[in-house]
């Protein structure tokens, strides 16, 4: 949500609901902070220096972006209220940042709102109301309780996918095949950056720019790992995945099938210590 501010200032904000106090929706966000954050291709300022996260407690409290001995600082703590108010101005742009948790009855709620001053410049600041929007936070805290306590980091294997409108594929990919994403699913104009995660991997969706070649020989089929391969199939079916094998198996069962613009993904059934 945009909404003007006084004299030309300008805020955005996101809120969501977790299941949890808000004191605890507090230090989750602060002090777990390297475990929420999702630690995809474009989520850091230099990714590849990158090792973690960190913010330090209390007014005056840096937001960093952890590299070995080094860091960037992304923000300066102004405000230090647990359970009810965390805020900072951003140090790599003019942009005020101010997290609020709220009692409701199923737990907190939690707003972040990020506010650019009249004349100011947003040069990533306002990337945390984004990522609250994309529910990292929410999503960590849903899982903290069985999920063990260190980061998870990605693989060093990507899969880039070209759609004609790769949001619309997006958005089937994920109630057809139940894929995983932190990313909302918008409109395909200006849509520049849709990220998948299947198991440590990231599977990006990206514009399709030319035509594709008709008859072209098929010559990358992707392999996804599932819990329930049978359970999967009868998804892919409903949601008008066209099935070109059915289950079959030869040492491992999976089955074959073409998405909404024609490519090929085989799914086979996970082993129970994947």
């Amino acid at each position: 949500m945009t909404t003007p501010g006084e004299q030309g200032a300008r805020s955005v904000s996101s809120e969501v609901t977790v299941g949890v106090d808000p004191r605890t929706a507090f230090t989750v966000f602060t002090d777990e902070i390297d475990l929420w954050w999702v630690r995809g291709p474009i989520n850091f300022y230099d990714a590849a220096k990158a090792v973690g996260m960190r913010c330090e407690p209390g007014v005056g409290g840096r937001i960093l972006e952890l590299y070995g001995d080094d860091a960037l600082e992304l923000g300066r703590i102004t405000a230090w209220e647990p359970g009810e108010l965390l805020a900072w101005d951003s140090s790599v742009d003019d942009v005020r940042v101010e997290v609020r948790f709220e009692p409701v009855a199923d737990g907190a709620r939690v707003v972040v709102t990020a506010t650019i001053p009249a004349g100011g410049a947003d040069s990533g600041g306002t990337s945390w109301v984004r990522v609250h929007e994309r529910g990292w936070l929410r999503d960590w805290i849903a899982r903290r309780d069985t999920a063990p306590h260190e980061p998870t980091d990605r693989s060093r294997f990507g899969l880039a996918l070209y759609y004609t409108k790769p949001a619309e594929a997006a958005g089937w990919l994920s109630d057809a095949f139940g894929f995983d994403s932190p990313d909302v699913f918008g409109g395909d104009a200006g849509h520049g950056w849709i990220e998948f995660r299947i198991g440590n991997c990231s599977v990006m969706v990206f514009q399709l720019h030319g035509d594709r070649e008709d008859g072209r020989p098929v010559t990358h089929v992707p392999w996804v790992f599932v819990d329930d391969l049978d359970a999967h199939l009868a998804r892919a079916r409903d949601h008008g995945a066209r099935i070109l094998s059915d289950i079959t198996q030869y040492g491992y069962r999976s089955y074959e099938a073409a998405d909404l613009e024609g490519n090929r993904w085989l799914f086979a059934q996970a082993r129970p210590t994947m």
